[in-house]
């Protein structure tokens, strides 16, 4: 019998729409179901799209038309459903963060393991075409020892964004702020491509907004275990929000990533990047400016191929519990006014 690869949706906030759009254009998959605790709000999406709607989670996880579940809810609520939804014999995918502690993390990894499904997190950035092109040539070793990698989120979220939920900006559900809920895709572009961090000393701050718990500004300074250095910068508090950016310096050449396109690609022999050649070039860098959720589309089809092989996933638990833990780190450097070593 050919196996199911289809998706129940947990959650309906302003993201699900690119999941679904996401799932709906791979072969073979589809999402056939929804979840939220607001039964109007699953119904009107379940007519939206076609799909069955629940707002009982035990009764969602015994439709067996799906045997993926993506949980799309506030981030201290991922390891709680997805516990559940592996021992409903369910493949789970959560977004980012994977959740907001690592004891509830490493619960939601052991309960995969122990049910025999697969586990993964959403960090489309992997799948941009900088980033692929990115991590093969460091693979290679093209850039040499690696020196110094800096990832900088310098965003703007208003206070109206924060008020919109009860869950935004408090550290039971949120996790955290602008590291944990804004930064950290690009936090996990940097340990994916350096390596993990040894020692971490940092600060927090809430400089710009009211009523949250969590910091709206923050940067840490970051030894790696390869002995090279590097900075982190999350930022809610810059208006009118500008960029995410990525440096990776490297003994040959570096690289600078700015809103998911190649910025800068210069290394000694001349080379530059040009996506559109689909080569090295000596002249010009150019932007790869890629569909809205094509990353996504890419992250779901390694995943549905993953569970299709019975192999691992390019983003599994643990590769997400890496930014998970980095960021904590950070929060008690902060706190403590110490270096932490991870």
């Amino acid at each position: 019998m050919k196996k199911l690869l289809n998706f129940g949706i947990v959650g309906t906030g302003s993201i699900t729409e690119t999941h679904i759009k996401s799932i709906q254009e791979i072969p073979d998959a589809a999402v056939k179901a929804i979840f939220s605790r607001k039964k109007e709000t699953a119904k009107k999406w379940g007519e939206e799209y076609n799909l069955e709607y629940y707002n009982n989670y035990e009764e969602f996880l015994k439709n067996e038309e799906f045997n993926i579940v993506t949980i799309l809810t506030p981030s201290g609520t991922h390891a709680e459903l997805g516990i559940l939804a592996a021992k409903a014999g369910k493949h789970v995918v959560v977004e980012k963060p994977i959740d907001t502690t690592l004891v509830k993390t490493n619960e939601l990894i052991q309960a995969c393991r122990k049910a025999n499904v697969t586990l993964s997190c959403i960090f489309q950035h992997r799948f941009d075409d900088a980033i692929v092109d990115l991590k093969k040539v460091i693979d290679q070793g093209e850039f040499g020892q690696l020196n110094f990698g800096a990832a900088r989120t310098t965003w703007y979220r208003s206070q109206e964004y924060y008020d919109s939920g009860a869950w935004r900006g408090t550290w039971e559900l949120d996790g955290g702020g602008a590291l944990m809920n804004q930064s950290i895709h690009y936090i996990d572009l940097l340990l994916y491509l350096m390596g993990p961090v040894e020692e971490v000393h940092a600060y927090c701050a809430t400089r710009a907004h009211e009523r949250i718990e969590v910091e709206d500004v923050a940067v840490a300074s970051l030894k790696f275990k390869s002995g090279a250095l590097g900075l982190i910068e999350g930022n809610t508090a810059a208006y009118p929000g500008y960029s995410a950016t990525l440096d990776i310096f490297g003994g040959n050449g570096s690289v600078i990533i700015e809103n998911d396109d190649v910025k800068e690609w210069n290394f000694r022999d001349g080379q530059q990047y040009s996506k559109a050649s689909g080569e090295a070039t000596k002249n010009s860098a150019s932007s790869n400016k890629m569909a809205s959720y094509e990353s996504h589309k890419r992250q779901y089809e390694d995943i549905v191929t993953a569970i299709s092989e019975n192999r691992d996933p390019l983003v599994t638990g643990e590769e997400a519990r890496n930014s998970l833990q980095l960021i904590l780190a950070i929060y008690e450097s902060a706190k403590t006014g110490k270096p932490i070593r991870i």
